[in-house]
Formats: structure tokens, sequence, C-alpha cells
């Protein structure tokens, strides 16, 4: 039987992160080639884009993020850039998405939703770009991520009632019922997410 120690070690380490998973593209990367993937942007539009769509509110990207992103994936040639002329306006390059940032925003955005973290910027930047997929495999996603949901959350019970056994104090078991809540409101979300899309279809 597993001692108070033991009860709180495993919950830090199990129920409060369920991703382990490293994704190939980092979320302001998967920001970045999710806005150009739609259509070509100079650095200038893309910290535009992020404004206009309220980003900042839920998930800061610095302008020097933006840039130093952009570098990064056209070193690793998901991007290419385009100088364009404009009479006697400066230079500007706009930056195109590549086959190889096709696919590799494909993956990550596949994982972003497949997966749960409790660092739901990871899903909200995914939900963004919900229409890169078509509408089967929209669906076939989100019942994946929402099955995924309802195992984490038979989990949290079951270990909650292993908690209440070994009388364990009041404030772990508040923050593991807690990570019940949110998983619960990540449940409804992506069952409405589920009957949107199928009307869409």
């Amino acid at each position: 039987e597993m001692s108070t120690s033991d009860w709180s070690s495993d919950v830090c380490s199990s129920d409060l992160h369920f991703v382990k998973e490293v994704f190939m593209l980092s979320k302001p990367a998967t920001v970045i080639l999710g806005l150009i993937y739609e259509q070509p942007l100079n650095a200038y539009e893309l910290i535009k884009t992020l404004h206009f769509m309220n980003v900042k509110q839920w998930y800061e990207i610095a302008n020097s993020t933006v840039y130093a992103t952009i570098k990064t994936l056209e070193k690793k040639s998901y991007l290419v850039g385009t100088v364009q002329k404009d009479g006697n306006m400066p230079d500007k390059t706009i930056y195109s998405i590549t086959h190889s940032g096709i696919q590799e925003l494909k993956i990550t955005l596949k994982g972003f939703i497949e997966d749960f973290n409790y660092d739901l910027t990871y899903f909200m930047i995914a939900a963004f770009f919900l229409d890169f997929f078509e509408i089967d495999e929209q669906l076939e996603i989100l019942n994946n991520r929402l099955k995924f949901l309802k195992k984490t959350k038979d989990g949290i019970e079951l270990k909650l009632k292993g908690m209440e056994k070994l009388k364990l104090p009041t404030s772990i078991i508040h923050n593991v019922f807690h990570n019940k809540m949110i998983v619960q409101l990540e449940i409804d979300t992506v069952i409405q997410f589920i009957d949107i899309t199928k009307k869409k279809g």
C-alpha cells in the first residue's frame, strides 16, 4: 500500500503532466507556420496579424521572437523567403511555407490536439488552424482527443478514491480534484468542437 509521500510524488509526476511528447515545432513556430500556410506574409504582417487575433492576451509572443523564429524556420527549410521590391520603399521579404514545413506543421497540430497538457495554449494554438485538416480528419483527431481526455478523467477519479482511503491531506486531494475539473471542461469543449465540425461537414 502506498504511503502519503508516495501518493504525493505520484500525483506530481503523473497526474499533473500527461504529455511528455516532444513535438518537432515550438509553439511560436507552430503559430507562424500556421499563419503563413494560410497566406504568404512578411515579418511585419505576421506581427500585425498576431495583434489582430489578440493572441498576446493568452500567449505572449514578443516581436523579437517572431523574427528569431522566422530565421530558425528558414534555416530548417520550413519557410522560404522571397524579396519583393516596391518602388522607393524598402525591400520586403515575403515568406511562404515549404512542403517539409507543411509536413511538420501537420504532425505538430495533430499532436497538440490529440494529446492533453495542462498548458492549454497547445490546444488553443492548434484550434486556430483546425481547418488545416479535411473535415473527416478533424473529426478523427478531435475524437482521439476526447477518448484520451475521458481516459485521463477515469484515471484521476481512481486516484482520488485511493487518496481518500489513505486520508491524505486535503490540499493534495483538492489539487487533484481541480485537475479533474480542468479535464472535464476540456471534455465539454471538445464535444462542442465535434458538434460544430459535424455541422460544417
